[in-house]
């Protein structure tokens, strides 16, 4: 099958107006799809409602990486200025994505409002899309200049978002972040409170925290390569010993393992190997889509994700792909709201 045939696979309609701008709140004021796959019943409900939908003994697993505010406008010799994003950085270059073009062997400055050039990159080479750039920094600081001098970076799809740069460092981020180098939040864990997450625990849920650090890969089309390969983009994932310990034990008493977020299924799943997590740490370039033995977790907990997309491809592996399309026309029909500031979804 070629791409375009597998994609109109994947695509639905749905009215702008669905494409949610800001996130509810409160967080779990969010309304919630529940599907139950074993008698195929769709049940409709608020987020603050989840817990009576859990199975007993069941874990939810949780992306704990941080977003950061990961576009920064800088000045170019010409004295224009550009939007360079943040992808990743290694020990020497960062790797990053501009709206203007950047020269190579040039030198462009982070605008911190006086023009000191107090902090700037030497433009090194430009590869495919991305620019790799030499700081003039310690690449250690990377976060801390980020902080300082960015701007968070909203989803292509988020084009009239009414927040400021204060809420946004706030709303589009996980009660429970702690750590990390995300470009994009974990969506699904949007819509937990602090109080939420403790009920759950008082219930006998048990809540666990595994890091993969979103990159811009997960907004990005799918193309021929990753049809050929069987790959997605490349992200970086981390699983305490600990954690992987008492997860793959759960996992052993046949406790329910449900995935907040398509993120942790992607970690859960590159880490599982024979029903326990065995590597720790790494990239993942997993390409889960219908057809997929998934070996460790048991449910999911996600949003409405974008049409064509990877992400609508993994749910799909969850669900049976047609199904998955009914659910986001009953979705429609019930006026939910779409993508990273929108609804829930639990499929058991």
């Amino acid at each position: 099958m070629n791409l375009e045939s597998l994609l109109k696979q994947y695509d639905f309609a749905l009215p702008k107006e669905l494409i949610a701008q800001k996130p509810s709140r409160p967080r779990d004021s969010a309304r919630l799809l529940i599907y139950r796959r074993k008698d195929e019943k769709i049940y409709f409900d608020v987020f603050a409602n989840i817990a009576k939908y859990l199975p007993k003994n069941s874990v939810l697993v949780f992306n704990e990486t941080k977003v950061v505010p990961a576009k920064l406008t800088v000045i170019k010799p010409t004295g224009g200025k550009a939007e360079i994003l943040y992808i990743s950085h290694d020990a020497k270059y960062i790797k990053a994505l501009s709206n203007k073009p950047l020269s190579p062997g040039t030198v462009t400055c982070i605008n911190d409002g006086r023009h000191l050039c107090k902090y700037n990159f030497f433009v090194q080479k430009r590869q495919t899309q991305f620019y790799f750039l030499k700081p003039n920094f310690p690449i250690s600081q990377i976060k801390s200049i980020l902080k300082k001098y960015g701007q968070t970076p909203l989803p292509p799809y988020i084009k009239n978002s009414p927040l400021s740069e204060k809420q946004k460092r706030e709303q589009y981020q996980t009660v429970f972040a702690k750590q990390g180098l995300s470009v994009a939040a974990p969506t699904a864990s949007l819509h937990f409170t602090k109080k939420l997450i403790t009920k759950l625990k008082k219930q006998g849920i048990g809540v666990k925290f595994v890091q993969l650090d979103v990159n811009l890969g997960t907004f990005a089309p799918l193309n021929e390569q990753n049809l050929k390969t069987g790959k997605l983009h490349s992200e970086n994932y981390s699983i305490d010993a600990k954690t992987a310990r008492e997860l793959s034990q759960m996992k052993k008493q046949n406790r329910p393992i449900i995935a907040v977020g398509t993120t942790v299924v992607r970690t859960l799943e590159s880490a599982s190997k024979t029903g326990s997590l065995a590597k720790l740490s790494g990239s993942t370039e997993l390409f889960i889509k219908p057809g997929f033995k998934f070996q460790f977790i048991s449910g999911l907990i996600t949003n409405f994700h974008v049409r064509k997309s990877s992400l609508l491809m993994l749910v799909s592996a969850v669900t049976g792909r047609q199904k998955i399309l009914q659910i986001y026309g009953q979705a429609t029909k019930k006026r939910f709201r779409f993508f990273s500031f929108g609804d829930g979804m639990l499929i058991l």
